[in-house]
């Protein structure tokens, strides 16, 4: 990756996050943390308002913004592959928001690369995503952003079910099937939930605590050492 590319992807995290370390930083852009630091002063030197610190992290102002994005010819690609696979594999609302965001992609693209998308040659084809997953997938989406607690009735991979009040964390898509990571407030554990064998899911009033140890990051670094 050239500098200028390095130094231009630092600020979009910047902006993408409240507090960003630079080991974070370094482990993405796959560089040493001294050479983080290194881009991080140049760029405060420039002009960039960023503040922070060695070992504590680093935030930008939330007034700084950057011109129009352009895009290159594979993250055009990327984009819109992406967006497809969201039309056919998610709830109608962010099925619509995938082609808006497309739309509005076309509007800010170079004039050499009008048209850019629609002979993009990757493609999700046809609704993949049941009627009543794509409901309930909806309702978590709702649960999942005001911190609500769900109840629903589980079936079971051996038939059987159960009734579950768990704290939704967030949705994944395995290729085939979406799940719930949760935390079962039941098991006093984490465990995923497939969206198609959830039943009579009702999202309650009472919105769940932060918590350590029962969040999202702690899921996902659970997932990542079951790997």
């Amino acid at each position: 990756m050239r500098r200028a590319d390095r130094l231009f992807q630092i600020v979009q995290f910047l902006r993408s996050r409240r507090v960003t370390t630079a080991r974070w930083l370094a482990e993405r852009l796959e560089v040493s943390e001294r050479t983080i630091y290194r881009d991080i002063r140049d760029l405060m030197g420039s002009g960039v308002p960023i503040d922070g610190e060695a070992g504590i992290g680093y935030a930008i102002r939330k007034s700084f913004d950057l011109p129009p994005l352009m895009f290159n010819q594979n993250e055009l690609q990327a984009l819109t592959l992406g967006a497809r696979i969201v039309e056919s594999w998610a709830d109608p609302a962010l099925a619509t928001a995938a082609r808006s965001v497309l739309s509005k992609v076309e509007t800010v693209l170079p004039q050499h690369l009008k048209g850019g998308i629609d002979a993009v040659q990757l493609f999700s084809p046809m609704n993949r995503i049941q009627p009543d997953v794509a409901t309930i997938m909806a309702t978590l989406r709702c649960a999942i952003d005001e911190r609500h607690k769900v109840h629903f009735t589980y079936t079971r991979q051996d038939g059987g079910g159960s009734r579950r009040s768990v704290w939704p964390l967030g949705l994944f898509f395995w290729g085939q099937v979406w799940t719930l990571g949760a935390w079962c407030e039941l098991r006093e554990a984490f465990r995923s939930f497939r969206l198609d064998r959830i039943r009579s899911l009702a999202r309650q009033e009472a919105q769940y605590p932060i918590r350590k140890g029962r969040t999202l990051e702690d899921l996902i670094a659970l997932y990542k050492r079951e790997c």
